[in-house]
């Protein structure tokens, strides 16, 4: 597969100053200044993971994939053009700004720009987050994931799959339709909605800890309409999650425990129980699409939908099985 992961993410926008403290004060990101126009954040020990570019417009966005090398790269790059699609081959420039050794560029049929690359630069400072938190789960599995809204599914699916090569994990036709699609063990690192409508839906960010979680949405909740999917759990990739708005409007997923997923041996699915075990109750959706979700979390409840929780190795502590009743049913 040439696509490894999403290693950064770019975005237009003149509020640099909101975007500082959110980045910082809820998210825990770390603030790179770049003059007057440019601010960038770190996740991890990558240079740069997020940036916001005052010179571009409000609304605009650029996704950057990895790959392995530069063979990889031009790989891609004529398998593009065999196929049709326009492929700039950008200028060190851009790859200087970018943080990387080199990139190409082109867009989806939904009209989002594209940038692939390989070589991030590794920053030889640790990484100092914005609060205390205990940091962002990426490296081998990326920044986290995308979820675009689209026109039309179909054709954008069909290039992500058939010419970057992205594989399909599962999807949901209710209460809304969305695909959603992996390159590497993270269970998605795309996902697409079909709203009738070409944009933004949101950036996911993963915490090593599920309180890294609970104390940002705290904060969150101290902020008028700055919580726009309450707390919950998903049904596919198990997160824990809330979302919040950011300074440009697209929603940040702030989540733990997200499954990985063997992409040997994974078999995608249609997904029935809706997008939530629990909570994620969606205050963007239509009062009757709110209502289609919630009878599916409530039906997930009156079935007794459950999840394993997804840990890291050291990032729990076994309890004593003291409950016969608990016992019981772990024995079948």
């Amino acid at each position: 597969m040439a696509v490894q992961g999403l290693g950064y993410a770019g975005f237009g926008s003149d509020a640099l100053d909101d975007w500082r403290q959110f980045g910082t004060g809820l998210l825990g990101l770390q603030a790179i200044e770049h003059g007057n126009s440019l601010l960038a954040f770190r996740m991890d020990d990558r240079k740069q993971r997020l940036v916001i570019d005052r010179a571009l417009g409000n609304g605009s966005r650029f996704f950057g994939w990895e790959v392995t090398d530069a063979a990889a790269l031009d790989a891609l790059a004529a398998k593009l053009e065999a196929a049709g699609v326009t492929v700039t081959s950008e200028p060190q420039t851009l790859a200087d700004a970018r943080r990387v050794r080199r990139l190409i560029s082109f867009s989806d049929p939904a009209g989002n720009r594209l940038e692939v690359f390989y070589g991030a630069e590794i920053d030889d400072t640790p990484f100092r987050p914005g609060r205390n938190i205990s940091g962002f789960r990426t490296g081998p599995l990326g920044l986290g994931h995308a979820v675009l809204t689209v026109e039309n599914i179909t054709p954008v699916m069909k290039f992500y799959m058939d010419l970057l090569g992205f594989s399909l994990s599962d999807y949901i036709l209710k209460p809304f339709r969305a695909y959603f699609f992996h390159v590497n063990a993270r269970h998605h690192s795309l996902a697409l909605i079909e709203t009738g409508k070409n944009g933004m839906h949101h950036l996911m960010m993963e915490l090593f800890s599920l309180d890294d979680v609970g104390q940002a949405y705290d904060i969150a909740l101290t902020e008028e309409e700055r919580v726009t999917v309450t707390l919950g759990r998903h049904t596919n990739d198990f997160m824990t999650s809330f979302y919040c708005k950011s300074p440009s409007a697209f929603m940040i997923e702030y989540g733990w425990g997200g499954r990985e997923v063997d992409m040997k041996t994974w078999q995608a699915v249609e997904m029935f129980d809706g997008p939530s075990l629990w909570g994620h109750e969606r205050v963007w959706l239509s009062e009757k699409d709110r209502e289609i979700a919630r009878e599916m979390r409530m039906n997930a409840a009156r079935e007794g939908k459950r999840a394993p929780v997804q840990v890291l190795e050291g990032n729990y502590r076994l309890m004593e099985g003291t409950c016969p009743w608990w016992d019981g049913v772990k024995q079948g």
